[in-house]
Order: C-alpha cells, then sequence, then structure tokens
C-alpha cells in the first residue's frame, strides 16, 4: 500500500465509477482497476462493490475513505510545512453560492480551502443562480455554483449532482408523521398556498413549468427571496413551497416541516460548478474548483447531501 494507490481510492470512490475516476485522474481504467484490487488484496477487504453504474463503498470502505482523506489533509500539511515559499502563496479568489446549497457546502469548504491555503484571501457571495451567472460574466466572480445554468458558450460548466425536489409543507402531527415521504402530485398543488421567490428564480421556473405541463395554473400566495424566511413562514401555517430535499432535511428530521416527495411529474434540478471561459482562471481558483467539486461529493457519498445523487 503506498500513498498513490491511497489517492487512487478516495478519487474513485468520490466519482463513484472507475471510468470517471480515470479521467479525472488521466490514467487507463484498467490500470486504476488494477491499483484498486492490489489495495484491497494489501488489506484483505473488499472496499468497493462493482455493478453496472459503478461502484459504491462497502462498510470498510466507507471507514477507508475516512482514514484515506486523514493520510492525504496530513501529507499535504507536511508538504506545506517544508515548503514555505508554497504555503506562503498569497491571493484572492471571490466565489458564489445559492442559498440552500450555500448552508451545506460553504462551511467544509472554506475550511478545506484555508487549510491548503491560508494567506489566499476569501470572498463569498449568495444570490440566486441567475445573478449568479451575472456575476461570473461581469467577473465579479471567479468560480460559483448553479443549479441548471443555461449553455452559454462564455460558461465553462461542470455539472457535479442532481437531487430531488419535494414539496415543503407545515409540520404535521406527531401521529401522522412517517419516515417515508409522503406523495404530491402536481395537478394537486393549485389547491394550495404558495410561496415562492419572484421571477426569474430556478425554483419558480421549474415548478410553473411542471404545473404548464399538467394544465394547471399555481396560486401564488406570497412572493419572497429568502429560503430562511420562507421556511419561517411555513413552520406558522402560512403556506408551501418547492425546494430540494437537501435544504429541509434537518428540519423534517425534526418534524418542524413536513417534505412531499413531486410525482407526476417528478422534480429535480441539477447542480454544476461554473467559471468564465473568457479569462484564463487563476491558480485559486482553480484550486478552489477542486476543492467544491471534492467537498459536493463527499457531502453526497456521506449522505449529508440528502436525497441527491453525484453525476
Amino acid at each position: 500500500m503506498d500513498l498513490k494507490e491511497i489517492g487512487y481510492f478516495a478519487q474513485v470512490a468520490r466519482a463513484g465509477s472507475f471510468i470517471r475516476a480515470a479521467e479525472e485522474l488521466r490514467i487507463a481504467q484498467p490500470a486504476l482497476s488494477r491499483k484498486i484490487r492490489k489495495l484491497e488484496r494489501d488489506l484483505g477487504v473488499d472496499l468497493l462493490v462493482r455493478h453496472g453504474r459503478g461502484v459504491r463503498l462497502t462498510t470498510a470502505g466507507a471507514l477507508f475513505l475516512k482514514n484515506a482523506d486523514a493520510i492525504n489533509d496530513l501529507v499535504r500539511q507536511t508538504k506545506e510545512q517544508v515548503s514555505p515559499k508554497e504555503a506562503a502563496a498569497s491571493g484572492h479568489v471571490a466565489f458564489g453560492v445559492p442559498p440552500a446549497a450555500g448552508l451545506l457546502l460553504t462551511p467544509p469548504v472554506i475550511e478545506r480551502f484555508r487549510s491548503d491555503w491560508p494567506n489566499v484571501a476569501l470572498h463569498v457571495r449568495e444570490g440566486v443562480s441567475s445573478s449568479l451567472q451575472e456575476w461570473i460574466l461581469d467577473k465579479r466572480l471567479d468560480v460559483a455554483v448553479l443549479y441548471n445554468p443555461p449553455a452559454l458558450q462564455a460558461l465553462d460548466i461542470t455539472p457535479v449532482l442532481t437531487e430531488r425536489m419535494v414539496i415543503v409543507g407545515p409540520p404535521r402531527a406527531e401521529r401522522n408523521r412517517s419516515r417515508r415521504l409522503a406523495v404530491m402530485r402536481v395537478a394537486d398543488l393549485p389547491s394550495l398556498p404558495m410561496i415562492m421567490p419572484s421571477q426569474p428564480h430556478n425554483n419558480r421556473h421549474l415548478l410553473e413549468r411542471a404545473a404548464d405541463l399538467q394544465g394547471v395554473r399555481l396560486k401564488i400566495a406570497l412572493e419572497v427571496d429568502s429560503v430562511a424566511f420562507t421556511k419561517a413562514l411555513i413552520k406558522r401555517g402560512l403556506g408551501y413551497t418547492m425546494l430540494a430535499y437537501a435544504a429541509v432535511h434537518e428540519e423534517v428530521k425534526r418534524g418542524e416541516l413536513t417534505a412531499y416527495a413531486i410525482e407526476q411529474p417528478a422534480i429535480t434540478s441539477k447542480l454544476a460548478i461554473a467559471f468564465s471561459r473568457e479569462t484564463q482562471p487563476s491558480r485559486f481558483a482553480l484550486e478552489l474548483t477542486r476543492v467544491l467539486r471534492t467537498t459536493i461529493l463527499d457531502l453526497v457519498s456521506r449522505g449529508i447531501w440528502a436525497k441527491a445523487v453525484k453525476i
């Protein structure tokens, strides 16, 4: 077992696929498979379960990944300590996140990035995806996390995950709670007072398009552009909204909100990382992009980014 094998395993585990990991590592897929098999033989345990769509971690694999991250972090910190010129590198990088994703993503991203680059100044901006996209094009951001970005020639876009959208409502009585999500059809939504962000918010567009396809019209009771305010209003029984499940997972577990799976049709949202093609990204922007992707995939693998699937 060597450090390179450990790094290869971590890349495969997060990518969820030998093919995707091989592309990211820029090595041949058969060679990567041999490296992981050798690692498993050395350890005497299977770390991955291979299946038609890729791989998933075994119990031993999940534990090994956690320790592998600790080993890689220690090696990286040691390199910085003996390479003062690299550790002292300074600069500035600005990134943007949408509100719901930002709550999950921003703290671990900042921790990881500052661990590697303590002298690089970070500027974090929150905004809806349409605003973040404009800020990238205006060069006010170096990189951003976007929901369902349009295919623009000016943007380099890397999809990272898809996540399930749910209707969010007031808490249910204790006797009616269940671990399984209740179900709601799009055709049922006109009977509900909806609290939605104003146009051109991505969630508003997704839900209104689904309603149009079902031949129904939403009843917008309130327009609120804050996820936190919207959730507070719903807790008081003032309406319903649509959010990614990860944005309400903790409140649903505590019984403060209720989430309903959307059917006929189901609605999903795609999350991507984007930066401008018009300017060469700085080394710090590229490094931040790597940290963003690694952190997102890690949150999905650990089940913290609930109901999300890696792309």
